[in-house]
C-alpha cells in the first residue's frame, strides 16, 4: 500500500467543479509534485487528504487511515503546512512550537524539548525568543515548517511553501525539504513554480481544470513533448510571425510562437541549426534578442498539455530555478 492512495476523487463548490475524479498512488519515503496554475484543483486535494474538506465522491487513504471514516487517527500521522504562515505574530517562535506540542498532548517538558530541538534544526534557535511579527517571510516559513513537524508526521502535506519567497529564502527551504526526505517522511508537494517540481519531485501529477493530466518522472514527462528545442526571442515583437515562417524549414516540426516574442522550433540534431536558423533570419531583416538549443522543460509540457503557461492564469512568472541543480533522485 503507497503513503498515499486516491481513486476518483470529486469535489465541487456550487457550478465548480474543483477536482474531477483523480487517482493517486504515492510510495512512501518520496516527494510527490503535484503541478498546476490557481485554480487548478491543487489545494483542494490537499484540504481533502489532510481531513480539512469531504470528498463529493471517491475514496482516499494516508499513512493507511481513511481520510473520512478514520479522520482522528488520520491527524496524528500527519503534518501540514499551507500556503500562508499559520504561526502567532504575537508569541515568539519558541512559544508557537511549545503551544502546538502541547496541543497534541505532549507534556510541558517534552513540548519544551520539542520546541527547543526544532528550532535548532531549522536555523532559527537565536531567534526563538524574539516575536514572530519580526521575524522575515522565509522565518516564518520555516518556523511554520517545523511546527507541521512537531509530532514527527509519517506524510507531510506542502502547500506551496515557498510561495511570496524570495529566490534565497527559496532555496533554502528546498535544503530543508530535501533532508526531511532523507529522514523517511513522505511528502506531497503542491507547486506552481515549474523548477520547484523539476528539483524536488521524485514523480509529478500535472493538474488543471481539476484533472491529473499527466503524470511520472520530470524526464518522463519532458520526453512527452519531443527532443530539444530552438529557442529564440526576436527583438521586435511585430515580426514574431515572419520569424516563425522564416524557421518553419529548420526543425522536425512546424514553429510554435508564445508571444510577445518568443519562439520554439523541435530539432531533431543540433548539426548546422542554429547557423540555418540564424542566416534564414538574417535574410528577413529580423534581430534576436536571445537564442539557444535546449532541452524542453516542465513549462514546455504544461504548454503542450493544456495550451497555456503553468503561469499564466496567476500572473507569476518566477521559477526561482537555480543553474547546476540536479533534482532529487531515488
Amino acid at each position: 500500500m503507497g503513503a498515499i492512495e486516491v481513486k476518483g476523487l470529486s469535489k465541487s463548490f456550487g457550478d465548480l467543479r474543483a477536482l474531477d475524479g483523480i487517482d493517486l498512488d504515492i510510495e512512501a519515503g518520496t516527494v510527490y509534485g503535484l503541478l498546476g496554475p490557481n485554480g487548478a484543483g491543487k489545494t483542494t486535494a490537499v484540504r481533502i487528504l489532510t481531513t480539512l474538506l469531504l470528498p463529493d465522491e471517491g475514496t482516499a487513504t494516508v499513512a493507511g487511515y481513511d481520510v473520512v471514516s478514520q479522520a482522528e487517527q488520520l491527524r496524528h500521522a500527519i503534518g501540514l503546512a499551507g500556503q500562508f504562515a499559520a504561526v502567532d505574530e504575537i508569541l515568539t517562535g519558541w512559544e508557537n512550537l511549545e503551544m502546538v506540542a502541547r496541543l497534541y498532548g505532549f507534556s510541558r517538558a517534552e513540548a519544551a524539548r520539542r520546541a527547543d530541538g526544532l528550532l535548532e534544526r531549522f536555523d532559527l534557535a537565536d531567534a526563538g525568543k524574539r516575536q514572530v511579527r519580526t521575524y522575515s517571510g522565509g522565518m516564518k516559513r520555516r518556523l511554520d515548517l517545523a511546527a507541521s513537524l512537531v509530532a514527527d508526521p509519517q506524510v507531510l502535506f506542502l502547500d506551496e511553501p515557498t510561495t511570496g519567497l524570495d529566490p534565497r529564502s527559496r532555496f533554502a527551504l528546498w535544503e530543508t525539504i530535501e533532508q526531511l526526505v532523507d529522514g523517511g517522511t513522505t511528502l506531497m508537494l503542491t507547486t506552481q513554480y515549474l523548477e520547484e517540481a523539476d528539483h524536488l519531485a521524485n514523480r509529478i501529477g500535472v493538474i488543471d481544470h481539476g484533472r491529473v493530466i499527466a503524470e511520472g518522472t520530470a524526464d518522463e514527462l519532458k520526453a512527452m513533448v519531443g527532443g530539444d528545442v530552438l529557442s529564440f526571442e526576436v527583438a521586435n515583437p511585430a515580426q514574431i510571425h515572419a520569424a516563425a515562417a522564416a524557421v518553419a524549414d529548420v526543425g522536425s516540426e512546424p514553429p510554435r510562437i508564445e508571444l510577445p516574442n518568443h519562439v520554439v522550433v523541435p530539432v531533431s540534431t543540433h548539426v548546422g541549426v542554429i547557423t540555418k536558423a540564424v542566416r534564414s533570419l538574417d535574410r528577413e531583416g529580423i534581430k534576436l534578442a536571445d537564442l539557444a538549443i535546449r532541452r524542453p522543460s516542465l513549462d514546455d509540457v504544461f504548454m503542450t498539455l493544456t495550451g497555456h503557461h503553468a503561469e499564466e492564469e496567476n500572473g507569476n512568472g518566477a521559477t526561482g530555478g537555480r543553474p547546476g541543480r540536479k533534482r532529487r533522485r531515488q
